[in-house]
């Protein structure tokens, strides 16, 4: 479908333009160095400016953003086809496992017969043993 496309295409250029935006912005830790001398009014937008006019567009940005991913879930749960998981589990479309007989002589035998094992001595070490 055409819509789902551009809806991709929407999507992945919000997502990038958001990342750029979040990344020119300057943390709230700044403003502690511009009261020291370093602020930054040679900046692009000057130093008031540019807290609204990146705030409003990032808000904007993540409007969009978050309104194609609600339309990009709305495809993905209206498509139908013939691998359609939401429908039925992934247990019921895995092929069934094909059974296999088992013959005695598949089966393994011991090398050596078992035979009970004396009790430990008083001189035998326990776990919790130190040694001497």
């Amino acid at each position: 479908m055409i819509w789902e496309t551009v809806l991709v295409a929407v999507h992945v250029l919000v997502a990038a333009a958001l990342v750029g935006l979040v990344l020119l912005q300057h943390g709230k830790g700044a403003d502690m160095g511009a009261a020291f001398g370093s602020g930054s009014s040679g900046s692009l937008f000057g130093a008031a400016g540019s807290a609204n006019f990146l705030s409003r567009t990032t808000a904007v940005l993540a409007t969009v953003f978050f309104l194609s991913s609600l339309g990009l879930t709305y495809f993905g749960a209206t498509r139908s086809g013939p691998t359609d998981i939401m429908k039925q589990g992934v247990t019921e479309t895995a092929p069934a496992p094909a059974a296999k007989e088992t013959k005695a002589s598949d089966v393994p035998q011991s090398a050596a017969p078992t035979t009970p094992t004396a009790p430990p001595k008083e001189t035998d070490s326990k776990p919790g043993d130190i040694p001497k």
